[in-house]
């Protein structure tokens, strides 16, 4: 099959294609649209959990989309954080981003490697006695939960931010021969909008471990995989997939 039209299920970026030489190379037409889009829940929907953020002195957070949701929660319900709160961050990146909303000097702020399990190296024994709330999305993977239990520690989640899927149906989705996912809500997305979707020779890329389960899970088949040693993005992987087959 000749690859003519390929389908990036993510926004279109703002400083340049990382695809351009695919483009470029083998006349490869390149469209991006997101499956999907993560919103703040509701307060209401928050309330639903029956989570009081104040019984807990620890906030664990993995990505700065949740810290904004985290405090606007807590704004809409009222709720003031004391400056006793401790904060654990998966990498210093998501550390720094509390800046946006607390006076970061004046916070008990720690952070790992970017990895789940630096986190609770980042815990140690000084922090073990807390109680600690995973502010997550509603499409979070439970592992990071499961590690911290497992470690000992007095833990729960909560969900701040859902996952809103697209409505894919607006698309000709059978005139691309390729369609790349990035996390496994893009998948779930298509199935949304359409139930009865058969591959039926289309090909599919993706990135990341939790993407590859969720497309076997529903019984789709991957022809170009990331990351590898070799290929770290799904652009390289694709210029290498197309350096060996030509688009054909």
């Amino acid at each position: 099959m000749k690859i003519e039209k390929i389908l990036i299920a993510q926004p279109a970026p703002a400083n340049g294609s990382p695809y351009n030489e695919i483009v470029s190379k083998y006349g490869v037409k390149v469209d991006f649209c997101p499956f999907c889009k993560l919103e703040t829940i509701s307060a209401r929907e928050f309330r639903m959990q029956k989570i009081s953020i104040l019984d807990y002195t620890a906030i664990v957070f993995t990505g700065r989309t949740t810290i904004d949701a985290f405090f606007k929660i807590c704004e809409e319900l009222r709720v003031v954080i004391p400056d006793s709160m401790k904060y654990f961050c998966v990498s210093e990146a998501v550390a720094m981003y509390l800046q946006k909303h607390i006076v970061y000097r004046k916070r008990k702020i720690f952070y790992g490697d970017g990895t789940p399990s630096s986190i609770i190296s980042a815990i140690g024994t000084k922090h073990k006695g807390e109680k600690f709330l995973i502010a997550q999305s509603d499409s979070a993977s439970p592992d990071l939960e499961n590690m911290l239990v497992s470690a000992g520690l007095d833990t729960h989640s909560a969900v701040f931010i859902k996952t809103v899927y697209s409505d894919l149906k607006t698309i000709d989705i059978r005139s691309y021969q390729m369609i790349v996912f990035y996390n496994p809500s893009d998948i779930k997305s298509l199935l949304e909008s359409y139930p009865d979707f058969k591959q039926e020779g289309m090909l599919f890329a993706t990135y990341g471990k939790a993407t590859a389960k969720a497309m076997a899970d529903s019984g789709l088949s991957i022809e170009v995989e990331a990351p590898t040693p070799e290929a770290p993005s799904i652009a390289r992987a694709l210029t290498l997939y197309f350096g060996k087959h030509g688009g054909e």
